[in-house]
């Protein structure tokens, strides 16, 4: 190959081969002048070279100064959002990143943003990124470790607006609220873990939840639905249902909002409490608040947010009613009455058939009862 020459005209270089065979190719007198001043680290003449190169030769030149070190000068030159954005990444320059992933709506430019937010302490900035890249995982692990209650308050409605249940689950049980754990879990779908979660820390809705629970498994199952023991039904099975339910109320009253980090040392710790000791207590000594009654307390526990609470079976106004006194006298006469009874002759007695008040129940058994 031969030079022929260069067309300033047609910015394109000829050259001729022999068998006079003519090729050419494109040639940017503008760019091959810009890249000579930067290599001279001449930067006033490469500026003004600048404006001569064609824009569609911008993010090309802009890869040649990244390529020779000037990260600074290629985020400037560049014409494409994805290189700019990047550019601003390794050059730490938050605002300008932020303005970039505006426009190209990327989560995964989102979530890249956040995490070099994060590095650089900028948590506001980190917050509005993990939220713009739907990451709730992320916003729940920076709201914890800040200590932000409004923010994991806010996570657990957007969470759950969402559909992402287990954060939305999570957010609510951090701050306590354990009644709106357990909605979540009944508009789930999860009656189950729905009913163990109200055994554990609201016995008082303990009834409303198994009724539920019968309902939904009925559907599929009428005679497992019917094995499920409610707490009104068969308070037997249940010896310390009515001082936990008590207990729920005295928990309550003292629950005035979330405490601050640095009163840590002076709370007692959870783990090694005795509620139900702690309610005995106070009951014996008198020392218990008694502005309203805990009898009926414990009836406005058991009845609290009904009427607002998920149902899953449409239409249903049927709510859970607490035990007369003959039926809680009938359930404890059961209960006193059991002791050996090894001399008794059970001869011809079919141990299936259940008795005429169905009060058939295996007393080591807490949700489920015998058919």
């Amino acid at each position: 190959m031969y030079l022929l020459g260069y067309i300033p005209k047609d910015n394109r270089l000829y050259l001729g081969d022999r068998e006079f065979g003519v090729v050419s190719y494109a040639l940017q007198l503008s760019v091959l002048e810009y890249q000579t001043a930067v290599m001279r680290r001449d930067f006033d003449l490469a500026d003004k070279v600048l404006p001569s190169v064609p824009k569609e030769q911008r993010t090309r030149v802009a890869h040649f100064l990244e390529k020779q070190g000037f990260k600074e000068q290629a985020l400037v030159v560049s014409l494409d959002p994805e290189h700019k954005f990047e550019l601003a990444i390794q050059l730490k320059d938050l605002k300008t990143a932020f303005d970039l992933a505006k426009d190209i709506e990327s989560e995964h430019k989102w979530k890249q943003l956040a995490d070099l937010a994060v590095s650089k302490f900028e948590f506001a900035l980190a917050q509005k990124c993990l939220l713009e890249a739907h990451d709730f995982g992320g916003l729940l692990l920076l709201a914890t470790c800040s200590g932000d209650a409004e923010m994991v308050r806010k996570l657990a409605e957007s969470s759950q607006a969402k559909g992402k249940q287990n954060v939305s689950f999570m957010c609510h049980y951090l701050l306590g609220s354990v009644e709106k754990c357990l909605d979540l879990l009944v508009e789930s779908g999860r009656l189950p873990e729905a009913a163990f979660l109200a055994r554990s820390y609201v016995p008082s809705q303990v009834s409303r939840i198994v009724q539920l629970w019968r309902e939904d498994l009925a559907k599929t199952n009428k005679k497992a639905a019917e094995s499920l023991a409610d707490p009104t039904e068969y308070e037997n099975l249940f010896p310390d249902l009515k001082e936990a339910v008590l207990a729920e109320e005295m928990l309550r009253r003292e629950q005035t909002g979330l405490l601050p980090a640095k009163q840590y040392p002076d709370v007692q710790d959870n783990l090694s409490r005795d509620v139900l000791a702690e309610l005995r207590e106070a009951l014996e000594t008198g020392t218990l608040d008694s502005s309203v009654p805990y009898e009926d307390a414990a009836v406005a526990a058991a009845h609290r947010d009904h009427e607002d609470s998920p149902s899953l079976a449409s239409g249903s106004d049927r709510q859970p009613t607490p035990p007369t006194a003959k039926e809680t006298e009938e359930a404890d006469l059961d209960f006193d009455l059991e002791g050996d009874f090894d001399e008794i002759n059970t001869a011809g007695v079919n141990l299936d058939d259940d008795d005429e008040d169905g009060d058939m129940f295996d007393p080591e058994d807490d949700l489920l009862k015998d058919d």
